[in-house]
């Protein structure tokens, strides 16, 4: 019950990179016919993924994963703003891997504003509007968030974001200079359930992992309208359309579009079998466990996401009694579950420490079942239980 850290790799999708772990392992970027069959399928690759996102295949710029791609759309768009120091917006529950890049960037090169969070977890446009400034490069605001799986209204800041350059546009007119805008997301959490057609969404960059959606570990994407103005931030090589130097991972990128390629068949069925999955454990939990409390919007909310709060039990102890009765979830994003802090994004919406101390975030994927969760709800009744013993916890 931890999907949202990664998911397994699809046997369609095993199946299509086979033959480029061996067989077929020319360097995409050698003129000879060894190296153009791995080309080949790296192009194949891309045009799926434009399809799938509605970019054009030169708008895909084919990453290590997400936490590359997120660097890439903010240093690279910070990097490219010329004469003046620039301003980014974002919010403070985002990934570490933005987050983080967006506190490094304050060293200096960039100005950044986290924008007020409601407690449902729920982005405000009107709060992305009152931060946008007259240097603001960037908006930055994740499609689902990773623990808590709140749906950020992307289409509405996307008009803001429109208003604003059109705004702009005028003043540019009146003979000032135009510092463009543009918007990124990462839907790394969002791909597998939700819409992704991004010209429609209004995102000019996005970011996503190929791990998240069935596919293989180490690859991943950026999409970069063209018009975005954007530099490299790592030197080598002229690959991606000079925007990421490196030998490209074809078996990886391979596993990528084919996963793509599969959502595109299967997403409908599946949210909607997982979505009902969720409630039903929504409910048996709301049944047999108490002192127990949903963070953030039950309504907007991917179909996979449960984050709960237990009172009187520690996140750590409880998650670990549950790996012990063979129950994996997580006290919050995987790529920080080795610290003992409580979770940045549980603090961003209202929870006090304890509160977000005692947080376990369950994501169901494609390989749950109905036994699975009437077994999890047991288990986490047993640790429940027995933890607040411990603990000293009356209801």
């Amino acid at each position: 019950m931890d999907y949202a850290a990664t998911t397994p790799v699809a046997p369609e999708v095993q199946k299509a990179m086979q033959p480029y772990w061996a067989d077929l392992f020319g360097n995409p970027a050698a003129m000879h016919t060894f190296g153009q069959v791995g080309c080949q399928a790296v192009e194949t690759a891309r045009e799926k993924l434009a399809r799938f996102f509605n970019f054009a295949p030169e708008e895909v710029i084919f990453t290590s994963g997400a936490t590359e791609s997120n660097n890439l759309a903010l240093r690279g768009v910070a990097k490219a703003a010329q004469g003046f120091i620039p301003h980014i917006v974002t919010t403070p529950f985002e990934h570490h891997c933005l987050l983080d890049t967006a506190k490094d960037l304050l060293r200096g090169e960039a100005e950044v504003t986290f924008v007020n969070l409601k407690r449902d977890g729920l982005v405000d446009p009107k709060e992305v509007l009152k931060a946008i400034k007259p240097n603001t490069v960037l908006v930055s605001v994740m499609y689902v968030n990773n623990e808590i799986g709140t749906i950020a209204p992307l289409e509405a800041i996307a008009k803001i974001i429109k208003l604003e350059k059109s705004r702009r546009q005028k003043t540019a007119q009146a003979g000032k200079r135009i510092i463009p805008l543009y918007f990124h997301s990462d839907i790394t959490q969002a791909v597998n359930y939700l819409p992704c057609d991004m010209k429609k969404l209004g995102v000019d960059l996005f970011s996503l992992s190929a791990h998240k959606i069935y596919g293989p570990k180490g690859v991943g994407a950026l999409g970069v309208r063209q018009d975005v103005k954007i530099e490299k931030i790592q030197f080598g090589g002229s690959q991606e359309f000079n925007l990421r130097a490196g030998t490209l991972n074809v078996t990886g990128i391979v596993g990528m579009g084919a996963a793509i390629e599969r959502i595109a068949k299967v997403k409908a069925r599946d949210t909607q079998k997982i979505k009902k999955l969720r409630d039903y454990f929504w409910k048996q939990l709301q049944k047999s466990v108490k002192g127990i409390a949903l963070n953030g919007s039950p309504e907007q909310r991917v179909a996979n996401n449960l984050n709960v709060s237990f009172a009187g039990v520690e996140g750590e102890s409880m998650l670990l009694a549950l790996d012990l009765a063979g129950v994996a979830c997580s006290t919050g994003s995987a790529c920080s579950s080795e610290t003992l802090e409580p979770s940045h994004v549980l603090l961003s919406i209202g929870l006090t420490h304890p509160e977000a101390h005692g947080s376990l975030r369950f994501t169901l994927g494609e390989g749950n079942t109905q036994a699975d969760v009437s077994y999890a709800v047991r288990e986490i009744k047993k640790a429940a239980e027995k933890l607040r013993k411990v603990s000293g916890y009356k209801s």
